[in-house]
């Protein structure tokens, strides 16, 4: 039986004196509001669903820049954790900032420049003054997550070609739409990606979801994908809590969208390649 290993949940501590709250922009998300989650709850819903290690993605949407929960949670359980955090790119410390939470045990970073408090993309992901903390990234060898839409491609592929040694991740399959069905050519602007092999794909349940709506259908959008990017390099996240159902139902979900792979792009998928971005996590 496959270890599953999840690269995408998120935790919110119920301890606010600890960790004040100061989400991206001032604007929290709702999820964070209706569904805090702390990293005991995590664990608990881990087990459940039989989740044997997580990379838990900072909480942008909650807590900003300040990753102190999610370091503090690899502290106290480094055999089932990793963490990634986010910082403010442009920011003059940037790179020092990195080595201050890679030195409190997170291995990997992430970009939130459109999402479920940031409808539209934001036009500075390719700003130069954001090149000092890619080439760190570069530099300590860690994976660095986009969350993203297809409008910022163009930038995408300045930092592509500026940074070719870092693993990118491209978060929810850049939430390309799916729903139109074959031959799924509102999502050329992923399908672009798949000769770069440093990029990456993160299959949430968000887009496990959206492959069951309209004319699509999970094997005939994930077996493009599958077919174009290849098993090794897509990893599942589940976007648990902020997603709804339980992190149980979520697993259940993706194995079932997931049926018609054999068994090794199932296994690359649900582990091998999350252990490949994070190491920490094998």
């Amino acid at each position: 039986m496959t270890s599953i290993v999840d690269i995408h949940p998120h935790i919110i501590s119920s301890d606010e004196v600890a960790y004040p709250r100061n989400p991206l922009n001032g604007v929290p998300s709702i999820w964070s509001k209706n569904r805090p989650t702390s990293w005991q709850q995590l664990i608990d819903a881990m087990d459940e669903a039989q989740v044997a290690k997580a990379a838990i993605v900072q909480a942008s949407t909650c807590y900003g820049f300040d990753n102190s929960y999610v370091a503090d949670a690899v502290q106290a359980r480094p055999e089932r954790f990793t963490g990634v955090f986010s910082i403010d790119l442009m920011a003059k410390d940037a790179p020092e900032r990195m080595r201050y939470w890679v030195e409190r045990g997170l291995t990997g970073v992430r970009v939130f420049t459109a999402g479920s408090t940031m409808p539209t993309q934001a036009n500075t992901l390719d700003d130069p003054r954001t090149f000092p903390a890619w080439q760190a990234a570069q530099d300590l060898n860690i994976p660095f997550c986009v969350q993203m839409l297809p409008q910022g491609l163009g930038m995408l592929q300045t930092l592509m070609e500026k940074f070719p040694k870092i693993k990118i991740i491209i978060d929810h399959l850049m939430s390309v739409p799916i729903s139109h069905g074959e031959p799924y050519t509102d999502s050329a602007p992923l399908f672009s990606l798949a000769n770069h092999p440093n990029i990456y794909l993160k299959l949430s349940i968000i887009t496990v979801r959206e492959c069951k709506k309209g004319l699509a259908t999970p094997e005939s959008f994930l077996g493009r994908v599958v077919n174009a990017f290849g098993s090794h390099r897509i990893a599942w996240g589940s976007n648990f809590p902020a997603s709804d159902g339980t992190l149980l139902e979520m697993v259940q979900e993706t194995q079932e969208a997931l049926g018609f792979l054999n068994a090794k792009d199932l296994e690359n998928i649900l582990s091998n390649t999350a252990k490949d971005l994070y190491p920490a996590l094998k």
